[in-house]
Order: structure tokens, then sequence, then C-alpha cells
């Protein structure tokens, strides 16, 4: 099986090397890739924004899968230029990935499938911003409707706040979600999904503040670990049942199945799991995680989603133990990050590429905001930490930041899902 990865992140690297140790996938290649990628399958250049140049590089290339990562290109429909290419696809539709590319929908969708989600209303003229936000209670919420890569969300106790973030997204033209808070502890299942077939990966929780302590400003995401070791048995299908299995159907009811990878981000709070949001595709960094303990064959799974035969396909297997990723970001980041840093110890074990590149000289650079994932396995999540750092501390790169909290509340027992009083 010859199979094209689309995209240049972290997550990109983390599915191409799982993909690189299945038997079955005979030709790799990754576009526009990174420094990391470029070591396990062939680069190409690609404008991911361009669903026309996806489909010609694919058909170009002789590819039997694409394997679409980042939420720009499926939005803008490049999923369905591979498909009408006659190449399998794992990726939706545009129509498909409303569900990410516009929160609106995502209510709409939710509250027809009945599913639980925070109190919402959406704001397109600043005239009407504060009597809308004097309808929430603190703290406010207040997310883009559209695509933000992970950075359009302020979560504020202060009005003021709030508004002004509110404001900037007015001025814009991008319309503004506001949403009740959800209390309790925040989770990432991701899902296989083909039409009404949904078949779950290990639940995951991510780390969206920049600082130590769920402090700062929130970005793509600065660490993840898997899985949870507070979660009640019997979660992952709960959360199936009472979530994704209806937004599935509800797809389906609606002309739009969704065929790729569903990603509910929820909050387990006292009154039951709610949803956050959805995404369209795998998550960064929780997919660093997620795919470092997965044993099951990739390529076959992806392809069996890809072509309607996922309800064909038997228990998943997973090794034992946790896994952990701390992100290592540019100085600067979530801001302009600063770029073109020599890297050292980039090409360690553990350690996944993201806003990276090679220079002529050999030398690997940073060339992005979210600059490394560094993963680190072991037989519980303490030692799964232990480990992510201890790899970490083999790499370099002046003026970076990295949190140094990741999973630690989880390893000291001191997360919990809040009961109903």
């Amino acid at each position: 099986m010859r199979v094209l990865v689309v995209g240049s992140g972290a997550r990109e690297h983390s599915i191409v090397l799982a993909l690189s140790q299945d038997p079955e996938v005979t030709a790799l290649a990754c576009a526009p890739g990174n420094a990391g990628t470029a070591t396990i399958a062939e680069q190409h250049g690609l404008d991911v924004t361009d669903p026309a140049a996806g489909a010609e590089l694919a058909r170009r290339w002789r590819a039997d899968l694409v394997v679409i990562g980042p939420e720009v290109p499926l939005v803008a429909g490049m999923a369905d230029a591979v498909r009408a290419a006659g190449i399998d696809c794992f990726g939706p539709s545009a129509a498909a990935a409303r569900i990410e590319g516009s929160k609106s929908f995502a209510k709409d969708v939710m509250a027809a499938a009945g599913v639980r989600t925070a109190r919402s209303e959406v704001v397109d003229n600043p005239a009407r911003l504060d009597a809308a936000l004097a309808r929430f209670r603190p703290p406010y919420v207040v997310k883009d409707d559209g695509l933000a890569a992970g950075k359009g969300v302020v979560v504020s106790a202060d009005l003021e706040v709030a508004r002004a973030h509110a404001s900037t997204l007015l001025e814009a033209g991008h319309p503004v979600l506001l949403e009740d808070y959800l209390d309790g502890p925040e989770a990432s299942l991701f899902c296989l999904v083909d039409g009404e077939t949904v078949v779950p990966l290990l639940p995951a929780q991510d780390f969206k503040r920049v600082g130590d302590g769920d402090t700062g400003p929130n970005t793509g995401g600065m660490g993840a670990y898997a899985p949870l070791p507070w979660a009640p048995p019997g979660l992952t299908q709960q959360l199936v049942e009472e979530i994704v299995a209806p937004v599935a159907a509800e797809m389906v009811r609606r002309e739009v199945p969704f065929q790729g990878l569903l990603y509910a981000g929820l909050a387990l709070t006292s009154s039951g799991p709610a949803v956050i949001e959805f995404n369209c595709r795998f998550g960064d960094p929780e997919t660093q995680v997620v795919l470092a303990l997965l044993r099951t064959p990739l390529a076959r799974l992806l392809r069996a989603t890809a072509t309607g035969k996922l309800a064909g396909e038997g228990p998943l297997e997973w090794a034992d133990g946790s896994a952990v990723t701390v992100v290592v970001a540019a100085e600067g980041y979530p801001g302009t990050p600063r770029v073109g840093d020599v890297i050292t110890g980039a090409d360690g074990e553990g350690v996944l590429h993201a806003g990276t590149r090679r220079r002529e000289d050999g030398a690997v650079v940073s060339a992005g905001g979210r600059v490394l994932s560094i993963v680190g396995t072991g037989p519980d999540l303490a030692a799964a930490r232990d480990d992510a750092y201890r790899r970490l501390a083999g790499v370099h790169l002046a003026g970076s930041h990295h949190r140094t909290d990741i999973a630690a509340r989880a390893v000291a027992g001191e997360i919990s899902i809040p009961t109903a009083e």
C-alpha cells in the first residue's frame, strides 16, 4: 500500500512513524512534511489549502491511500478532491468537516442528536455583544466560531477580558460563540468513524494553556498523556454511546456521513459528560501519545475507515502502560515565534518534529511555534512522565519553553470527576 500523509506537524510525524512500522505499507510520503518526517518518508511540497493540488499530488505519486492530518485542508474539501480522483482518502468531506469548521453547525447537530453540551449563543454583530454577555455568568467562555488552531478561545472570570476578545474577533469579521463554563476535568476521545460505525481509541488529556498550572493564553496544545488513570471503568463506552454514536447517526441522517477521525473534546462534569467541541481529525498533541500505544497496524485501520469497511475490523490491540508527550515551543509562542535557531538532540528516540526544517548544512532548525513533541512511555503514568522529561533533557533550542507539569496532577492522584451535590 502506497500511503501519502498530508500535513507538517508532530501529529503527522506520529502518523508517518506508525505507518512506517506497518508491513502493509510499501511506500510512504509526507507533504509538505518536516525535518523529522523526511527521515522516514518521501517529502513533497504542497499548499495544504489547495484541494486540487492535494489530489494532483496523490494521483502523480500513485497513492493508494491519502491520510489528511490538519483541519484546514479537510474544511477546504481536499478529501472530496482526492476521492473524486478515484483514490481512497482518510478524512471527512468538506460538508462533514463543518463539525469543526463551524461551532454553530456542531451545536445544531448536537441539539438534534440529544447530546449534552454547554448552553451557547452566537453573536455576529458588535452592537449585540454586551446584551449577550449579560446573559452569561463568569467564568466567560468566548470562542471564534470558525477555525482558530486551538487559539481562538478565551476563558476568563473578567468581563472586560471576555469582551475584548469577542470584540477583536468581531472586528475581524468572525462570528463569536459565547458558552456556559463546564466544570470537571477535560478529556479527548478519538473515534474512527465510518458512517454509523464508531471505533474508539484510548482517551487522553491534553494541556492547552501555555504555562504550568494552566496559566497564560491558550495554545494548540503543550502536552498530553494517555490513558486516563482516574477514569472510571466503562467511561469510553459511555462516551461512545451517549455522545459520539448519536452524533455520527445524526450526520448520516443529514446525508453528510462522517468518514475519518472524529475527535470529541469533553468536560466530565458533575452532571455527566458534555461536549466542549468536536474536531474532524486527529488532535495534536494527543495523537502522539495515543499512537505510541496502538499495536494494531494503522494503515489497515485507516483504509478500512476510508473504504466503508471499518465494521469488519476486530478489536484494537494496545500496549500495556502509558505515554506522555511534552511540547517544546519556540520563544514567543503562542504569539509570533522566533524561527531559524539550531536544535540539538532533535534526532533522539521519542522526538517528534513539528515546526522544523533541515538546512543545507544538515542542521535542524526551528521553523514554527510548536517545534517538537517529546514522547515517553512506561509501565505506568509516572514512569512514562519520567521517560518523557528524561528525553527532553537531551534536547536544546535557544529561548524555547515547555511545561514542567504535564500529567503531574494525574500521577499525584489529584484528578477526579466531580459528583452532583
